[in-house]
């Protein structure tokens, strides 16, 4: 999960969006520095905390990984300003390293693959991959059901002719990675990394 901040952009704000909202639907409370963002129907799409920098210790800029550590000094803010939302959010990383472990053509599609990948948990993930160069044995960057890509899409659950599917096999260009080739095809990774990993976008 990401958080953002750009003190030069925007001022000394730390941003966590959680879902997507219409901007003509939108609703805000405000305790202490902390601005609650929600929708007519009270979902909460995101928090704005303000003069970060005086309440929370962090670094980076732009995109940031939500650490626990981080996480930890945002409850003990909320908890200041008797604000008792549950912010137990999924740390796990989205983006991974993968490992096709089996590949089969699909029934009803000439071109997808329906593949088993390994991505260090417990149990592998169907993903059904268009990708032509996709194959058993290659180590794949996975975005996982929750991934957020750079393009704003969010991976979810879904079924392609049928066939469902838990995640997305990422081309270079698909991750916004620079130089990326405009040929179609998913992104092979070196054999040094580690299923499972995070990967870095």
């Amino acid at each position: 999960m990401f958080v953002f901040y750009n003190q030069k952009g925007i001022g000394d704000v730390l941003m966590i969006p959680l879902k997507d909202g219409d901007r003509y639907d939108i609703t805000h409370e405000t305790k202490g520095p902390i601005t609650k963002i929600t929708n007519s129907s009270r979902q909460i799409l995101g928090y704005n905390i303000f003069e970060a920098s005086k309440h929370l210790e962090f670094n980076g800029k732009g995109k940031i990984t939500l650490t626990k550590q981080l996480l930890d000094q945002i409850k003990e803010l909320f908890k200041k300003n008797n604000l008792d939302d549950d912010l137990d959010f999924d740390l796990s990383p989205k983006f991974v390293v993968g490992y096709v472990a089996h590949k089969a053509a699909h029934d009803n599609a000439d071109k997808l693959s329906i593949c088993q990948v390994d991505v260090g948990g417990p149990e592998q993930l169907q993903i059904v991959c268009g990708a032509p160069n996709i194959d058993n044995g290659q180590k794949v960057v996975v975005a996982t059901v929750g991934a957020i890509m750079p393009s704003g899409l969010k991976i979810k659950p879904t079924e392609l002719r049928g066939v469902a599917s838990n995640g997305m096999i990422c081309s270079r260009e698909e991750l916004g990675l620079p130089n990326a080739s405009k040929e179609k095809g998913i992104y092979v990774l070196e054999e040094s990394h580690t299923v499972g990993e995070a990967f870095d976008v």
